[in-house]
């Protein structure tokens, strides 16, 4: 049996039915350079999708390379139980010297939905620990998406979060209206029309439950690919300091410069309490993530009972995942990732635009590296599949949506390739 075959019939892949010989078989990818995945067939295909948005300094870079060959022959890893090591604290030196300045403790995990279980822990345990045992659930927006793991899936959308199946088995949490207001469009200040009235009087109703707020800031990724304007988010911060609530921001998707800002944070004029980081954090080379939090948690947690924060994953801070997430925020310190990610939102919005006029297109909308064509009903995967080699670029839309977020090295020529597919592919799906 050949690797395909196996491939076909032993391997699940993610949101996919189970492996079965009568599946379509997936490409198989050999190598990757650049922007590029060469297949097993030799065909190259444009990474549109930044292999799920991580792969911001394209494949095989060497300075990336370079810093994981030197650090393998040091230390792969080591406990970070009553331990430690230079990659772990460089990286955290360099990620509080660009983060909100309130955030000043780090709590290292291996993916981005863990990063979400902690801070959601974080919060948890911070209210018992201010004597507030009562506040254990959370509220969040509709349209949400936060991780696939058993907590994070409470606060994604429980109707299109792609986890309705799990409903009966989660703790209800408590939820309102997606921000109606999109960004770049005119705020209204009538609390009724920006979504607002909703939220204050959910918090209001349910404070002496809820322990924290979580939201995708600006950006709803997986749920829909949704951009909403940032004065909600500033109205969120007051509304918490209210209700002695926490804030959380994941930006697991939108962190290190995907929006045109490092973070969607600064986009707004406040910062949470607790900072959810992952994805492109290691530039697509390791699984790894970061949950970021306030001297005021950190030292409710460490001075409250137990006097320790209750989580503790075994790859914690690998050595290897801090080596290639440090070469790549240098890659970010040392390059002009603004100009290219500007120029890349320029770009999209010329070239997708024209895709309005189609009569089944409901909308189109680009900020950052992220261009998205919204369809009037949802597109199937397998048709985006079967045309990668045709069309030389790798799409992988989800529900309604065409999407792309290429890596931040993409050339114009590159990007128009990436255009022209995604036109195409709304013309026939």
């Amino acid at each position: 049996m050949n690797g395909s075959d196996f491939d076909q019939q032993h391997l699940w892949h993610p949101y996919s039915p189970p492996p079965s010989p009568n599946l379509n078989k997936n490409p198989v990818v050999k190598e990757a350079d650049g922007v590029y995945l060469t297949l097993e067939d030799g065909n190259k295909v444009i990474d549109a999708m930044s292999s799920w948005w991580c792969t911001i300094h394209g494949y095989n870079h060497p300075v990336i390379n370079q810093a994981l060959k030197s650090q393998i022959d040091k230390l792969s890893h080591v406990m970070f139980g009553g331990l430690t090591h230079e990659p772990a604290i460089e990286l955290g030196e360099k990620l509080l010297a660009i983060s909100p300045d309130s955030l000043n403790t780090i709590f290292y995990s291996d993916s981005g939905s863990v990063a979400v279980e902690i801070a959601l822990k974080m919060a948890v345990q911070y209210q018992f620990a201010v004597g507030k045992q009562d506040k254990y659930k959370f509220l969040t927006v509709r349209s949400g998406y936060h991780g696939d793991t058993w907590k994070a899936m409470s606060v994604s959308d429980p109707v299109t979060g792609m986890h309705h199946l799990f409903s009966g088995a989660l703790q209800a949490e408590y939820f309102v209206s997606q921000p109606p207001i999109k960004y770049g469009k005119t705020w209204n200040d009538d609390p009724t029309e920006n979504g607002l009235q909703e939220l204050s009087d959910a918090l209001a109703n349910n404070a002496e439950h809820i322990a924290a707020l979580i939201l995708e800031p600006v950006v709803q990724g997986a749920g829909g690919m949704y951009f909403y304007h940032p004065e909600y988010l500033n109205a969120c911060r007051k509304l918490c300091d209210d209700h002695d609530i926490l804030l959380i921001f994941d930006e697991i998707a939108t962190g290190f410069g995907r929006t045109g800002k490092l973070f969607a944070t600064e986009h707004t004029d406040i910062q949470p309490d607790i900072l959810c980081l992952g994805k492109s954090i290691t530039a697509g080379y390791l699984s790894f993530a970061a949950t970021l939090c306030s001297d005021r948690i950190n030292n409710v947690i460490r001075n409250g009972e137990p006097g320790a924060f209750m989580h503790g994953p075994t790859f914690m801070a690998n050595p290897l995942a801090c080596s290639a997430a440090i070469a790549s925020l240098d890659l970010l310190a040392s390059t002009p990732w603004q100009q290219c990610v500007q120029s890349i939102e320029q770009q999209l919005n010329t070239e997708l635009s024209p895709a309005i006029e189609l009569p089944n297109v409901a909308d189109v909308r680009v900020m950052g590296a992220i261009g998205v064509i919204e369809m009037q009903h949802r597109v199937d995967p397998a048709i985006a599949q079967s045309m990668c080699t045709e069309l030389g670029v790798w799409l992988r839309p989800f529900a309604k949506n065409i999407y792309c977020m290429p890596p931040y090295i993409s050339s114009p020529d590159q990007l128009s390739k990436i255009s022209g597919a995604m036109l195409k592919l709304a013309k026939i799906a």
